[in-house]
């Protein structure tokens, strides 16, 4: 039978899009947000820009994978990585506050406001024992959101939306502990990049913490809590930060893979977590920190966009087998891209 056309570029572009494909959205956005905080106002605009284009292209993937493939969809949203449409969509927001831009970024919260508990619920009910670094998402989107109404708070958007920041980083605290007893701790070892979102989890909770620390809502015994909280949950997400670096160090995992978006986000993510930390509570020496890992993640954000270059145009990924799918860390059966045949 004659082979029927291939399907064209950006087609056979979109047919390899996964759900973890929003880590790139969430890392370029929270870098941005880093530069910004530091005085890079340029840089981080550029940033800004590159990943709000990133954002309309998974947003329009989104959309289109509804109508032309259901059970695609389906079958990704109860998947953690789906919960990246929340986490970017929630950075993006943030940045877009801290450039003035107050309406897009309450059209943008209000976007992951609705999306965020139609794939929560559907992660959650699909949720087993001994799952990778994504399984952390369900903490990072629900702390995106808390981060994005404390911003939009002291934009001066309502008084409403710094106690829904602090019920939202409650809840996400009650996540991330869920979320750890179904962890698969051998991928601290054995990740493909997803694993570091167990860290990042935590340095976005110590971001929420430190901007409601900062708000006048709470003072006295409850400020004084939300301090120590915020050193603590800081504190855990350097202690996995060193970890998970010594890991790598030990098992170098060198190859190009989607999930290398999920290392990027944490890095960027404990960068802002510590310079904001330094800058509520008035500590110098975090403040400096903060700037050394911020460059730290500009720099793998680089590389990890080098690999990606290099792997399109089908270079070498160090030497590794084919890794497992990001969506459910099972082997491949089939190639991402399919080809009509007939």
């Amino acid at each position: 039978m004659t082979p029927l056309p291939q399907l064209p570029h950006w087609r056979a572009w979109r047919e390899e899009v996964t759900p973890a494909a929003g880590a790139c959205v969430m890392a370029t956005g929270i870098l941005s947000v880093g530069l910004f905080l530091t005085g890079h106002d340029v840089l981080s605009e550029i940033l800004l820009a590159i990943a709000s284009l990133l954002w309309v292209l998974l947003a329009a993937d989104f959309t289109d994978l509804i109508a032309r493939d259901r059970a695609r969809w389906t079958k990704s949203a109860i998947t953690p990585p789906a919960l990246t449409a929340v986490a970017a969509t929630t950075v993006v927001g943030t940045r877009f506050s801290l450039l003035g831009w107050q309406w897009l970024a309450i059209a943008l919260l209000v976007i992951a406001a609705v999306v965020w508990p139609v794939l929560l619920l559907a992660v959650v009910r699909h949720w087993q024992r001994g799952m990778p670094g994504g399984v952390f998402l369900v903490c990072v989107a629900t702390q995106g959101l808390s981060v994005l109404a404390a911003t939009l708070y002291f934009a001066g958007k309502g008084e409403w939306l710094g106690d829904a920041a602090l019920a939202l980083f409650g809840l996400g605290l009650l996540l991330y502990a869920d979320a750890l007893l179904r962890f698969d701790f051998r991928q601290v070892w054995e990740g493909a990049g997803d694993q570091w979102v167990a860290g990042g989890a935590l340095a976005i909770s110590a971001l929420a913490a430190s901007k409601l620390t900062a708000s006048p809502l709470w003072t006295g015994t409850g400020h004084e809590f939300l301090r120590n909280l915020t050193y603590v949950l800081l504190a855990l997400a350097l202690a996995w930060y060193a970890t998970l670096a010594a890991a790598e160090a030990v098992r170098p995992r060198l190859h190009y893979d989607v999930r290398r978006w999920a290392t990027v986000f944490p890095l960027g993510m404990t960068a802002v977590a510590t310079l904001s930390t330094g800058v509520v509570t008035d500590v110098p020496w975090l403040r400096t920190l903060g700037r050394v890992l911020l460059w730290v993640a500009v720099a793998v954000w680089g590389v990890v966009w080098v690999g990606f270059a290099w792997a399109r145009v089908g270079g070498p990924r160090g030497g590794a087998p084919t890794p497992p799918l990001p969506e459910t860390g099972a082997p491949p059966q089939t190639p991402l891209l399919k080809r009509r045949r007939g």
